[in-house]
């Protein structure tokens, strides 16, 4: 009989990221690939497999109004633990560090099944930050038998936390698979406005309530400050996030206050964007592959990388600290200081568009079948 290998997502940016390994892993006819939704996302979920024409075959739909992380955890867990036990996988893959990673790697942990991390390694110094995410990945990592860290830095965290040598692989971020997969495919966008589009997300609970006012505000005064410039931002489907929104920006007639986008709409507005201000991690990593600048709305970040290539600047949710940056370059003197991450889109710190690849080659090593050898990924 071939292995069975289960695929976890939870959310849109579980999707993203898993989307590349699932069409890799399903060129290979002696291995048997299913996916499963956990629900913790819905619609945001669907949209983006159903744009790599993927369906997923089970989903627990348990995503609820105000849900919360408790409910999430026991949830998901009771689902996926009673999955496992009929359909005994031979491997449980899932990435990142969502709720729904966290309770797969231990779910596979119970039933001695084993796990693979997608994206492992990533940290920053407090538990806390990001929350829960930061919990997740660190918890997730105790019970992973293959860790495919995206970069070097994410390799030596793994060291650092004293996880074997010979379980981790250096791959690439699979977000770079995806988004030069989708970008490929491409038209034109319609602009919203004349001028600049300064493409918006924010939507992390540590931002919720006052840094979201921040930010507002901030956006606020840099349109102000710079006429020919419109703010573009797809809205999170969180109710208090969208609360805060309407609230600040809802007035002005140069912010589109927009809903979710699919992930090739979502593509298309960073393809179309001057300049991208987020608390997203996926969006860091993607957006060096499209030559675009990133102010990052969090006070640290686990993807150092952007930061020191220069492709992103570290602002947080300060109101000054993030008009100053977004001013200085959109000047007119000097237009775009980061002008030269449009030259480095050959050479994004996080991917080069062959993770799958590699992480498909390393599992089936691991299932003992032959597999094709492919060098670490490895930044110039």
């Amino acid at each position: 009989m071939n292995p069975t290998i289960l695929v976890v997502c939870g959310t849109r940016p579980d999707a993203i990221k898993m989307a590349p390994v699932i069409l890799e892993l399903r060129k290979h006819a002696d291995l048997g690939t299913r996916i499963v939704a956990s629900g913790q996302h819905r619609e945001m979920l669907r949209q983006v497999l159903h744009a790599f024409n993927l369906t997923e075959d089970r989903n627990f739909d348990v995503m609820k109004e105000r849900q919360s992380l408790a409910y999430l955890t026991s949830s998901i867990l009771t689902a996926l633990d009673q999955l496992l036990e009929e359909e005994r996988p031979d491997l449980v893959l899932a990435q990142g560090d969502t709720t729904t990673t966290f309770v797969a790697g231990l779910a596979a942990f119970y039933r001695e099944i084993p796990f693979g991390h997608v994206e492992a390694g990533l940290r920053t110094d407090t538990i806390y930050s990001p929350f829960p995410e930061e919990f997740n990945r660190r918890a997730a990592s105790q019970v992973t038998r293959l860790h495919f860290a995206p970069t070097h830095a994410a390799a030596q965290n793994l060291l650092a936390d004293r996880v074997s040598a010979e379980s981790v692989f250096v791959t690439g971020n699979t977000s770079i698979d995806a988004i030069l997969e989708v970008t490929r495919r491409l038209g034109p966008s319609e602009p919203f406005a004349p001028g600049r589009m300064l493409l918006v997300t924010t939507h992390r609970r540590e931002n919720w309530g006052e840094p979201q006012r921040r930010i507002c505000r901030a956006l606020m005064r840099v349109l102000d400050a710079v006429p020919d410039t419109h703010v573009v931002l797809p809205m999170h489907p969180n109710e208090a996030v969208r609360r805060t929104l309407r609230d600040e920006l809802g007035g002005s007639d140069r912010v589109f206050l927009i809903e979710p986008q699919d992930y090739p709409s979502f593509a298309r507005l960073m393809l179309a964007s001057h300049l991208i201000l987020t608390d997203s991690g996926g969006i860091q990593e993607e957006a060096p592959s499209l030559g675009k600048p990133v102010l990052v709305l969090r006070d640290e970040t686990e993807r150092p990388e952007g930061v020191a290539e220069g492709n992103a600047i570290l602002v947080g949710t300060d109101k000054e600290r993030i008009f100053t940056e977004a001013k200085r370059l959109l000047s007119d003197e000097n237009p775009l200081p980061l002008a030269e991450v449009r030259d480095r889109k050959a050479r994004n710190p996080y991917g080069d568009g062959k993770a799958a690849q590699r992480i498909v080659s390393h599992v089936r090593r691991f299932l003992g079948l032959e597999a094709e050898e492919l060098p670490p990924f490895s930044h110039p």
